[in-house]
């Protein structure tokens, strides 16, 4: 269970079996019988001047695109190509493509531009017979990632219409800097598909619930520090991830955690336990002034709000278990509502992008599991089951794909937590992280 339930929430642990009053039927997700585009993204063709190093480049960089369109598994099909025997581009061949089934045709010709590589994408609509981009990009090795993700969403914003998860990155929390019996967490970012890891803060503590910023700008998390427990404080920090400046936003007695961005970024939602129990406050980031969003002898934590900041959900033990609710988080205890009735007890409730549905964990057959559920309360479906414990769920930019750490037990003594990636339907594409610590708390924002 999070660090913070354990903190605030700790009777939980003991809650009996669901009465036959709490119980309902779980809606479980069927097959998708969707039909699917096939996408061929041919062998890059290259010019006279082009090295060999630059070339591996760019054989790379189409492997990223067929990579990157991969995860829409329910809208595409990829297809590679073989490899290339002229050095042009031919006129496409809409009869022949279309013989092969093929629905959108990608072709990347590469030049030498001084020491860059100039590298122009085509896209023909082979079942509409014409060409829809066409367009060029100048890049070098060190950013061909970087710029292939770009491609990759341009090619995709033009087939569907809306941008990808291509550019978009997790803020996570991974335990990989531990020595011996003392714990160590730190928070971590990478590329959407689990590369180009980049280690953000380095306190040598324990640092939880991370947020970002709408702008990616601002980083909130807290710290418990390593050293006399008697000492020890949840405390708050602020990163500005431009000029990787550290600072305390709160520091208040007890419990300052469970921090997320409220829109426009200039306060955030956040738990205090100072006056002993623990409400939901909103601070102003600049001024540290507070404004209670809470107020029940109940604890209430684990915010999130919604992108126009009218609905918020947490997490509130008023039924004398952890379960879940919304309300209008800019009047006091306004149109307080229990939405969830499902489970033991339930943790980290986060809303879809267009906050229509709310994804949280519950403690259900001995594990955490995942679950989605309208904001209203309506339509709730089961998302996970016989795949380990699984928390910490966080929708992608597009509301296509959710992150979330699965934990598997290996042995008696041993265990492994990675961040996997699912379809909104629950279908597990597989884990973004792999050896490398414990990975908790995945957050998802586009940049």
């Amino acid at each position: 269970m999070k660090l913070l339930l354990k903190a605030v929430l700790c009777f939980i642990l003991s809650v009996q079996v669901l009465s036959a009053e709490d119980s309902l039927s779980i809606v479980a997700v069927g097959e998708a019988t969707l039909e699917r585009d096939k996408i061929l993204i041919q062998d890059p063709y290259f010019g006279s001047a082009v090295s060999m190093a630059q070339k591996n480049a760019a054989n790379d960089l189409v492997k990223l695109l067929r990579n990157d369109f991969s995860f829409y598994q329910k809208k595409f099909f990829v297809q590679e190509a073989g490899a290339n025997n002229t050095s042009t581009r031919p006129v496409t061949n809409y009869e022949y493509w279309n013989t092969k089934g093929v629905r959108y045709l990608v072709g990347l010709s590469v030049e030498k531009v001084g020491d860059n590589l100039k590298v122009n994408t085509i896209v023909d609509d082979i079942t509409g017979r014409k060409q829809i981009y066409n367009g060029s990009q100048i890049t070098n090795i060190a950013t061909l990632r970087k710029n292939g993700h770009e491609i990759a969403n341009t090619i995709y914003k033009t087939i569907v219409g809306k941008d990808s998860i291509f550019n978009s990155k997790i803020v996570f929390i991974s335990d990989r800097n531990s020595r011996g019996r003392k714990t160590i967490k730190e928070v971590y970012m990478m590329d959407f598909d689990g590369k180009n890891v980049q280690q953000l803060t380095n306190h040598g503590g324990i640092a939880i619930g991370p947020a970002m910023s709408q702008d990616g700008r601002y980083l909130v998390y807290s710290l418990i520090p390593n050293e006399d427990m008697r000492k020890r404080n949840n405390n708050l920090y602020l990163l500005d991830m431009k000029t990787k400046q550290t600072s305390v936003l709160s520091s208040r007695d007890g419990i300052n955690s469970g921090a997320v961005f409220l829109s426009g970024g200039r306060s955030i939602a956040l738990t205090l336990t100072s006056t002993g129990n623990a409400d939901i406050y909103e601070m102003n980031v600049e001024t540290k002034e507070l404004r209670k969003i809470t107020n029940h002898f109940s604890q209430d934590v684990d915010p999130s709000i919604t992108a126009d900041g009218k609905l918020m959900t947490f997490l509130s033990d008023r039924p004398g278990k952890a379960m879940i609710y919304t309300m209008d988080p800019n009047q006091l205890e306004k149109d307080v509502k229990r939405i969830s009735y499902v489970g033991q007890f339930n943790a980290t409730p986060r809303f879809s992008p267009d906050g229509k549905e709310i994804v949280f964990s519950s403690w259900l057959d001995n594990s955490f599991d995942l679950f989605r559920i309208g904001s209203d309360g309506n339509g709730l479906v089961r998302l996970t089951k016989d795949f380990g414990s699984n928390e910490d769920p966080s929708y992608s930019p597009d509301a296509e794909f959710i992150a979330f750490t699965s934990q598997r037990v290996l042995s008696r003594t041993k265990a492994d937590q990675n961040i996997y990636i699912m379809d909104r339907d629950g279908e597990i594409l597989g884990a973004v992280t792999r050896e490398f610590g414990k990975c908790i708390s995945p957050r998802w924002y586009n940049f």
